[in-house]
Formats: structure tokens, sequence, C-alpha cells
């Protein structure tokens, strides 16, 4: 059955396969193997993680750390050449958008199709990772569309691949490695110290402060941790599930929701959160690398005072 394991195989192949670039790179000379160590770390704890360990994970860890520290130099990578970018485009045009949209629909279309599961009356899929194995699906399919279409050498992903990891850095683990610090904040209880300082200085004696502290709550923690899901947990156990769903009465669904939308809020104002923030900047080679914040953050705001709105008033079986 396929599952979180088999979607961690296939998330390691690319740190893998940039490892590999970085080995065979000989124009760099030895600093290419801090690059190609750092990537093959972090392959290997994507692939052999659940099977290795904590403690072997921990070292890995450690030693991604120090190779980051010593410095990831990006070198030259060899692609296709600026001429052959144009002549590409100007041929097709709009069909350069159907990779991109075929992620999304094969998502889409595999959630939907195959809830729970099963294909061809076959048990194929863990019905909780239905959305995921979808993702990955998408995203493989994408990638053949996109040789397929613009004709590329068969070198050229893996070169593209390198390019795009080298100009991000180290920041691209940023979202698994804050998605574990929010599990082990979680299991070390912090959530209840969160409730604790809460209301210290803020009274939740009214459903419209529960809601209003659970959201801020939700947008501080993920703009210093950077990821939404890492806050969610710990932002739950203190303020959403004892105050605003327990005492007050505010209705599960529709709580988490809106929370888990404040902390989106949240990532849209923070560079914590590389994939979102810091990615287009690199990929765009901007020379502010806060322009994607500065614009987001009139949304983000508007956006996160609408969700303590909502929740106030919606949902609560008796209003605000």
């Amino acid at each position: 059955m396929i599952g979180l394991d088999a979607l961690g195989v296939v998330a390691g192949l690319l740190p893998a396969t940039v490892a590999l670039h970085h080995a065979l790179d000989r124009t760099r000379g030895a600093t290419r193997w801090r690059s190609a160590g750092f990537w093959a770390l972090f392959a290997v704890t994507l692939i052999a993680g659940p099977w290795l360990p904590d403690v072997v994970n921990g070292l890995l860890v450690l030693g991604m750390v120090a190779l980051a520290t010593l410095g990831l130099r990006p070198g030259a990578v060899r692609t296709t050449d600026d001429a052959t970018r144009a002549a590409s485009a100007a041929r097709l045009r709009s069909a350069l958008f159907l990779p991109a949209l075929c992620i999304p629909a094969v998502t889409l279309a595999g959630t939907l199709l195959f809830p729970d599961g099963i294909v061809a009356g076959h048990a194929l899929i863990d019905p909780k990772q239905v959305t995921l194995v979808s993702l990955a699906a998408g995203a493989a399919l994408a990638l053949m569309l996109a040789i397929r279409l613009t004709r590329a050498p068969r070198a050229a992903p893996a070169g593209e691949a390198r390019r795009l990891v080298d100009a991000i850095g180290w920041a691209m683990v940023l979202p698994q490695m804050l998605a574990a610090l929010g599990g082990i904040f979680a299991m070390a209880d912090v959530g209840r110290w969160v409730a604790t300082g809460v209301t210290t200085f803020v009274p939740l004696d009214t459903s419209t402060s529960a809601a209003l502290a659970y959201c801020l709550g939700m947008a501080l923690f993920t703009i210093v941790m950077g990821n939404a899901f890492a806050a969610f947990p710990i932002m739950t156990a203190g303020i959403g599930l004892p105050f605003v769903i327990q005492r007050f009465g505010g209705d599960p669904a529709a709580v988490a929701a809106l929370a888990m939308l404040s902390g989106f809020c949240g990532t849209l104002l923070t560079p914590m959160a590389a994939n979102f923030n810091i990615v287009p900047v690199a990929a765009l080679e901007l020379r502010d690398r806060h322009a994607v914040i500065r614009v987001q953050a009139p949304t983000a705001l508007l956006l996160l005072a609408i969700n303590v709105a909502i929740m106030a008033w919606f949902a609560f079986p008796k209003g605000p």
C-alpha cells in the first residue's frame, strides 16, 4: 500500500539527484563535496528516515547543520541557453502552463476518484494519504509533460533542479525542520504554557476574545515557526480546544478551518516560510529578499481580520 514511506522515497529523489550532480561537477574542485554531502544527507533522511533509529536521524540533521554552516556555495550549471529558451517559449506560448496546471488537476482528480485508496478493486493507496499520493503523481506527470513539450535534453531536469536548489540553499529544508519542531513542542506540552501566558495578559472571558486570541496566536506562532501546520497543534491544545471549543461551544470544523487560515496569514508575513517567500525571490532573482512579503502583507492582515470576525460571529451557536 502506497503511504508516507513511499512518498518519502519519491521526495528524496530530488536531493539525491542534486547531490549526485554536485559530486560529478569537477569544475568546482573540493568545494563541491560540501553541497553534495548536504543534499545526500537530506536525501537519506527522506528515503530511509522511517527505518533509521531516532539517534541516527538526529546525527544526520546535525551533519546537515555543520555542512550548511561551512557554506553551500552554488556553482555554474550548464543547461539550455537563453536563445533556446526564448525560441521554446515563442513556439509553445500558453502551452507552457500545461505542466503546471497538470499538478492541481491530477491531485483533484485522484482525491475525488479514489477517496478510499481503492484502484481497480485493489487497496493500493493509504486512505489517509490519497491527496499526497495524487500530488506526487501529478508532479511526475507534469515533469514528463514538460520534457515532452519543451524537447529539452535528458540532463536538463537534473541541471535545472540543481540550479534552483542552489539558488534557494539550505532554506529549502526549513518546512520539514519546522514541522518537526512543531511536533516536539506539542509533545513538550508547550500549548499549556502558551495558554497560561495568554490568559495572564488577555482575559478569555468571552467567545470574541477567545476567537481573537486563537486567530492572532496562530498567525504569530506561524510567523515565528514558519509553518502553520507546526503552530496548529500548539495553539489548538492551548487555546482552541479548552477555550474556543469546550468553554464557548465553538463548532470544531469551522474553528479549525479558520484557525488554519489565520496561520496561513502568518505564512505570508514571515521569511521563515521559505517555500512561500524565499523560493520565489530566489527563482526570480529579485534584489529585495523581502519583496514577496511586502506585496503579500496587506492581503494577509486584511484576511486575518476577516477570519477573526467570521469566527467571532458565525463559529459559535449563540454568536459573539
